[in-house]
């Protein structure tokens, strides 16, 4: 079960993941930097855990209310073609989920983000319905309301 536990080396204890929206006592939500991708968050679960039944049952449900509150804030502000979660973690060892807002212009669609690109897309930021500063505060806000 869940631990107060950094591993050395794991990219997410040693950092944040990305530009930090709001950290609570037990996770943060970040947006990753992807620029065929801009409404791309991640909910990072903070001790080091691998995987989701790690958790206790009340933390996991408490995770996956944030992964919610973060899709719900990108449907209602961006109203995108889909919306992509994913928990993977492969590459980095620690308990985290992607949140991402896809469009059938996007740079991949309609394949994974991760696939090669399907066309070249200038500029993906300009074309969400609000600035990613707008979102980031909508995002924040949703995650800390809970946290009060």
């Amino acid at each position: 079960m869940a631990h107060d536990t950094r591993i050395p080396g794991c990219e997410l204890c040693e950092q944040d993941g990305g530009i930090l929206l709001a950290r609570t006592d037990k996770l943060r939500v970040i947006r990753a930097v992807d620029a065929d991708h801009p409404a791309f968050y991640r909910v990072i679960w903070n001790d080091h855990v691998a995987e989701w039944t790690d958790l206790v049952p009340a933390d996991r449900s408490h995770l996956m209310q944030t992964v919610a509150k973060v899709e719900t804030v990108l449907r209602e502000a961006l109203k995108p073609t889909k919306i992509n979660l994913a928990s993977l973690g492969n590459m980095v060892p620690h308990l985290h989920w992607h949140v991402i807002a896809r469009y059938d212009w996007d740079a991949r669609w309609p394949a994974p983000i991760w696939a090669g690109k399907q066309r070249e897309v200038v500029d993906a930021e300009a074309r969400l319905a609000v600035p990613l500063s707008q979102l980031d505060q909508a995002v924040a806000a949703a995650v800390l309301a809970s946290a009060s």
